[in-house]
């Protein structure tokens, strides 16, 4: 099967005895009231079915009060499945528990059919997990694209050896009485103590009857695991209930050795109730996981006042909580004018081509894996886990009470894809300082202004993005003066708005919005 190839489900049977129940929870299924109904309406009279929502404003009413970037990581939200997967030797044993691990984390949602707020170009979401054995997971993510939707993310529990690298690509599509997000992209799960990579996709998501009936949510097509090392691979179709029958939420598909073409596992069940995997060598079904029982362990973050203006909680906190307490003209208001900020911004610079992001670079051309964006910055797979945690808390701030100034610097580390020019500029940044965050301790730098353009990626640029909020948002006015002769993030410990160039060549100013 092909890398990242996902194929639809045109018909909907039933999955197996095991999921022959009516699944349609109340928990999934959306009620919209005549005003609602009515925005709907309007919106979707506009388009003609099969027309792209990238460009769509939806009402907040059908939004989740989190950004993308925080709901990805629902995928990493069951740590007694995940930290056990690198000590298992058996590699087909390993390989059914990671399948276990995939499908956990489908029944974290909220209740009825909400979408999660798209994160805005250059949006950033740190977090962490404490595990019952005192260590931790590691998570950092960015919009490193807005149009197409690029979400790009790194988690890693270095005491546990396992670490993913992930760009998710939705793309959403009218599709008469339903609207289709297509989750194309992949995230490549490595055990660092077995050099062994999972190459995992998603299915897409459906959220149907928003012209008439009740709104519902559904998973539907197959979704691919795949194991290049030991060549095991599962093949998961997330079933969407027929017309004439089937049932909501059920899942079916193989575990095969794809060297052989043996189907070893049938896989069955509802990915929010009770999932079973079949050895078909001995006939022995057994539950492979409970998502009625299942608790999750959610991810936490720094508390707001230590989040800059860019990071994703902060940034959505005033529309998030009108969400919540159902005020959507103010959450519409408060979400427009963020979105207006950054059509300005784009204009101001030309475009989203002039945007370079901050945490990441491009990934090598060609490469197997085929993710679009991974971390700047260089994380010892070699490393002992302390070390890896000291490089990892230097990329940007993750734990309660750390900042910028606290961040450990750390060797840049370019991409091998740069142009000629671009590796030209990265080798003059390199001569006035070699960290992936310069904090301006350099005396040249502290001196004098930046003149540079964006790079791809460079310690200059990291430094200057990341103190100034790790975005590329401009916030509302500040009555101080520009502190131009200032490094970035020395200007934005002593509270100035912090100035840069943009590709463009002119400069934009960031401060701290009003509280």
């Amino acid at each position: 099967m092909v890398l990242g190839h996902r194929k639809n489900s045109l018909t909907s049977n039933r999955s197996s005895t095991d999921a022959t129940r009516d699944s349609d929870a109340e928990e999934d299924v959306e009620v919209v009231n005549t005003e609602q109904g009515n925005v709907l309406t309007h919106i979707i009279s506009q388009l003609r079915p099969g027309a792209d929502l990238s460009r769509v404003t939806l009402p907040t009413f059908i939004l989740e009060p989190r950004s993308m970037l925080e709901r990805i990581t629902n995928f990493m939200a069951h740590p007694d499945i995940l930290l056990t997967l690198p000590t298992i030797d058996d590699p087909i044993k390993r390989f059914v528990a990671v399948t276990k691990f995939y499908l956990s984390g489908w029944h974290i949602k909220p209740p009825g059919v909400k979408k999660p707020l798209n994160p805005i170009l250059g949006e950033t979401f740190t977090g962490f997990w404490e595990y019952p054995d005192g260590t931790k997971g590691y998570y950092i993510s960015e919009q490193t694209s807005h149009h197409p939707p690029k979400s790009s993310y790194f988690f890693m529990a270095p005491e546990h050896r396992i670490r993913i690298d992930g760009t998710l690509k939705p793309r959403s599509k009218f599709l008469g009485n339903s609207v289709g997000s297509f989750m194309e992209g992949i995230a490549v799960m490595r055990f660092l103590n077995r050099n062994e990579r999972y190459f995992i996709t998603q299915p897409n998501m459906y959220a149907r009857g928003i012209l008439f009936g009740k709104m519902k949510y559904e998973l539907g097509d197959h979704a691919v695991v795949r194991c290049p090392e030991t060549g095991l691979e599962a093949d998961i179709e997330f079933k969407v209930k027929g017309w004439m029958g089937g049932t909501y939420n059920a899942i079916g598909g193989y575990i095969k050795d794809s060297k052989s073409g043996k189907n070893l596992f049938e896989l069955s069940g509802l990915w929010h109730g009770e999932m079973f995997s079949k050895d078909l060598a001995t006939g022995k079904k057994e539950l492979l996981f409970d998502a009625t029982h299942a608790k999750p362990s959610m991810v936490k973050a720094r508390p707001l006042n230590e989040q800059s203006q860019g990071e994703s909680q902060r940034l959505w906190d005033t529309t998030t909580r009108a969400i919540k307490k159902a005020d959507h003209r103010s959450a519409t208001d408060e979400k427009s004018r963020i979105e207006d900020e950054q059509r300005k911004l784009a204009s101001d610079r030309g475009g989203e081509e002039n945007w370079t992001p901050v945490l990441f670079k491009a990934a090598p051309p060609g490469d197997e894996e085929q993710l679009d964006w991974i971390i700047n910055a260089q994380v010892d797979a070699n490393a002992s886990p302390d070390k890896q945690i000291q490089q990892i808390l230097a990329i940007a701030p993750i734990l309660p009470g750390s900042s910028m100034q606290e961040a450990k610097q750390q060797p840049s580390e370019q991409s091998k894809t740069l142009s000629p020019q671009q590796s030209t500029q990265s080798q003059q940044t390199q001569r006035s300082g070699n960290d992936l965050i310069d904090f301006g301790q350099h005396d040249s730098s502290a001196s004098q202004p930046r003149q540079q353009q964006p790079q791809q990626p460079s310690s200059s640029s990291a430094s200057n993005d990341l103190a100034a909020g790790m975005s590329g948002m401009s916030m509302r006015g500040s009555s101080a003066a520009p502190a131009q002769q200032q490094p970035a993030a020395q200007q934005w410990r002593n509270g100035q708005p912090v100035v840069r160039q943009n590709s463009a060549g002119t400069e934009e100013t960031f401060v701290d919005a009003e509280t």
